[in-house]
């Protein structure tokens, strides 16, 4: 019998990529997705083409337009496939801070409500399947912006022989701290799938992510700068900075780098553990430096306009500490550093535009 994956958010950029990997690998893969990132963030964003990719290129992909904040939709799919699913890939989400403290309820039923659902779904359909959540460092809230951060010509950077040098681990509290809106609903979910790992037994994992991206990746001004950043740079149009000069750092994962961590943990699962996973010290710039990337990479010059009120919530320095799952899950490793990202998401933004 063919083994069977659920991954939900499978037309987004964690998702798809997701979804071909467990593909490639001999799974049948039920997508969920309902395109809300459309919803969110206008038509531009959606994910239908890479839905209908998907369902066009993948002989054992099976596409379901279901909503995770239905708790009866989400229970007849999983019933419905009960003794097969081997594995629960969560990477559905509201993704957004600003779209978030527009719409609470709306954003608190994505993230949290429609993750119980899922969760209680595996519990009581696929107890022994992996559920892997992606999570987000968004939970630690401000907590990063206390270091005793340096602002350098370029960056904020961290004084060389401070602990989290090397990067934050998952050591930070999440308490005491303003989270955002957003940031606050993946708490919950974070919490809740640690918690079915530890209360209930079953195999689960929340991966942190610093910022995904990737060539897939659909970006728009309120979420996924990179990818947003390289398409205003090839289109010509302008771009805002939020904030802190322009020098805030970020650490950028590539899609294929976080599944790749996904399916390491499939492999060899733990119950109710919790890993750090970003670009590190490996793959990390700061807005500044990302801008003359772009520019670098696409032969482009980028206009933008620097706004000076940060957005509520927004680190000013992340890189993630990833020796943790490393240390786990020796196998795993990078394969692609920030420039491959970026010369990926020009050619990607190159084929889809046409403007070279």
């Amino acid at each position: 019998m063919k083994r069977l994956a659920i991954v939900t958010g499978s037309a987004g950029l964690i998702g798809s990529e997701t979804v071909r990997l467990f593909h490639d690998r001999g799974f049948i893969v039920v997508g969920v997705d309902n395109d809300l990132r459309a919803t969110f963030f206008g038509p531009e964003a959606s994910t239908r083409s890479n839905r209908d990719s998907l369902v066009e290129s993948l002989a054992h992909y099976q596409h379901e337009d279901v909503d995770i904040r239905n708790r009866e939709d989400v229970e007849k799919l999983f019933l419905e496939h009960k003794g097969k699913i081997s594995v629960v890939i969560h990477t559905a989400a509201q993704p957004s801070h600003d779209w978030a403290a527009r719409d609470p309820h709306m954003d608190f039923a994505v993230n949290a409500v429609g993750t119980l659902n899922l969760l209680e779904a595996a519990r009581h359909h696929c107890p022994e399947a992996p559920f892997i959540f992606t999570s987000t460092n968004k939970v630690y809230g401000d907590t990063p912006n206390r270091l005793p951060l340096v602002e350098t010509e370029k960056r904020w950077e961290i004084p060389d022989d401070h602990r989290y040098a090397i990067g934050i681990d998952e050591t930070m509290s999440i308490d005491q701290t303003k989270h955002s809106v957003f940031g606050a609903s993946k708490v919950a979910a974070d919490v809740m799938v640690q918690e079915y790992g530890r209360y209930f037994g079953m195999p689960t994992v929340c991966f942190r992510g610093g910022c995904l991206t990737g060539p897939a990746h659909a970006g728009a001004e309120l979420h996924g700068f990179l990818s947003y950043l390289m398409k205003c740079t090839v289109m010509g149009n302008k771009y805002r900075v939020f904030g802190y000069n322009g020098k805030q750092v970020r650490d950028n994962i590539h899609s294929a780098d976080m599944v790749n961590a996904f399916m390491e943990f499939y492999k060899a699962p733990k119950s109710g553990v919790v890993y750090n996973l970003g670009g590190s010290r490996h793959s990390h710039c700061s807005m500044l430096e990302a801008i003359h990337l772009c520019e670098d990479v696409s032969g482009n010059k980028l206009e933008y306009q620097y706004v000076t009120d940060n957005r509520i919530g927004d680190h000013i320095w992340w890189v993630s500490d990833v020796r943790r799952f490393q240390g786990d899950y020796p196998q795993w490793n990078y394969r692609y550093c920030l420039r491959d990202i970026l010369v990926e998401m020009h050619a990607a933004c190159v084929n889809a535009t046409g403007i070279g």
